[in-house]
């Protein structure tokens, strides 16, 4: 149901659904929908009422409690304090850019000159400049190099293809009995997904720029790629490089991202990518690669299990990170040990044709990252 067709009454309730999505929980339709029914059915006689209903059917998970009281005073009671509270936890936020319409997206994407603003609040900024940098051939083969898979859809075809019955049987019943030559159907080959991760902190400064630059590469190439990014906050940027302009589609994910060049937190980061079921998704039979030096902070025991569920979702796992550009690099962090046996991929990330000959390469197979590191080392 779209939100012009509820009642008045139910839009501040499907609000706060939106609200606790935007903030990272992991709030399903189903139970926005759940909740105003919920409402309904107590009346509600008091804010009480309201309450006890998102608590039922919103269910947030006891370790995140504190901050779902926090936006419930905030959001109905106006109360910034609590909130203010809440963000003293350093939950990780997830800014997902599909709020933004198809119809406004449309219209970038096709636009070629002109400015785009933003309204968002920005804590940090980025400029970045544009320069010939060779991705053209780069977005012209990627359709035809990535991954890919058998769908189960089918397509008509003259040969090589199983009987197909149906439209077999109809040509003799339009042929009087006649037997006709056989009619066959075989299943398509689909393109893999591609899921880029990309880690903006402080320590991939120097990086930054020409990893958004080959983003907007492949966005522009597959049809079927997703693109975040990640610090302490996790941001979806997919819709602004979908924009054909380049520097158009840079300024606008500068503007939606909101950790520029700040700290790390890439276990948690992660693993609040995985809680959210739309985004999880993506990574399923997807090529997924991350762009980051995986200098994790303090224990890593975060990111081992963020990176040992994705690699069971994902068709091929891939870190690339710029420290492996120095011959001397070996994968000695503990955070590195840990996570190597999950990876198919560990390698360098320093050079913008380097990774564009290596995202051209996934579909070719190769030894596995821990293989390749132990005869290395």
């Amino acid at each position: 149901m779209s939100p012009a067709a509820l009642p008045r009454a139910a839009a501040p309730l499907l609000g706060f659904g939106r609200l606790l999505r935007r903030y990272g929980f992991p709030i399903a339709p189903e139970q926005v929908s759940s909740f105003m029914q919920a409402v309904t059915l107590l009346g509600p006689r008091s804010m009480a009422d309201i309450h006890e209903a998102a608590l039922a059917t919103l269910a947030p998970t006891p370790d995140r409690r504190d901050e779902f009281e926090a936006h419930f005073q905030s959001y109905f009671y106006g109360n910034a304090a609590a909130l203010a509270e809440g963000d003293a936890d350093e939950e990780t936020r997830i800014n997902d850019d599909s709020g933004a319409s198809d119809e406004e997206t449309e219209v970038a994407r096709r636009e070629e000159g002109g400015e785009l603003s933003s309204a968002s609040e920005q804590l940090g900024s980025r400029d970045f400049r544009r320069n010939g940098d060779g991705l053209d051939a780069f977005r012209r083969k990627l359709a035809a190099a990535l991954p890919a898979r058998r769908s189960f859809r089918t397509m008509r075809t003259r040969s090589r293809g199983s009987l197909d019955l149906r439209r077999s049987l109809r040509e003799i019943v339009s042929a009087d009995g006649d037997i006709p030559s056989p009619l066959l159907r075989r299943r398509q080959t689909v393109p893999r997904k591609l899921l880029m991760l990309i880690d903006v902190s402080g320590s991939m400064k120097l990086y930054t720029a020409d990893y958004l630059k080959l983003a907007h590469a492949v966005l522009q190439g597959a049809d079927r790629a997703e693109v975040f990014t990640f610090g302490t906050r996790l941001t979806r940027i997919t819709s602004a490089l979908r924009i054909r302009d380049r520097g158009q589609a840079l300024a606008r994910a500068a503007a939606q991202v909101d950790d520029w060049d700040g700290g790390t937190r890439m276990g948690l980061t992660l693993l609040a990518f995985l809680s959210v079921p739309r985004f999880s998704a993506f990574a399923r039979g997807a090529a997924v690669v991350i762009l980051s030096d995986a200098l994790e902070r303090g224990d890593h025991a975060e990111l081992e299990m963020a990176m040992r569920r994705l690699s069971a979702r994902a068709f091929r796992l891939s870190l690339a990170t710029p420290l492996a550009g120095d011959p001397r690099f070996r994968p000695a962090t503990a955070a590195l040990r840990a996570i190597l046996p999950l990876l198919d991929d560990l390698v360098d990330g320093s050079s913008l044709s380097g990774l564009a000959d290596f995202i051209l390469s996934l579909a070719r197979t190769a030894p596995a990252a821990e293989a390749i590191w132990k005869r290395v080392s």
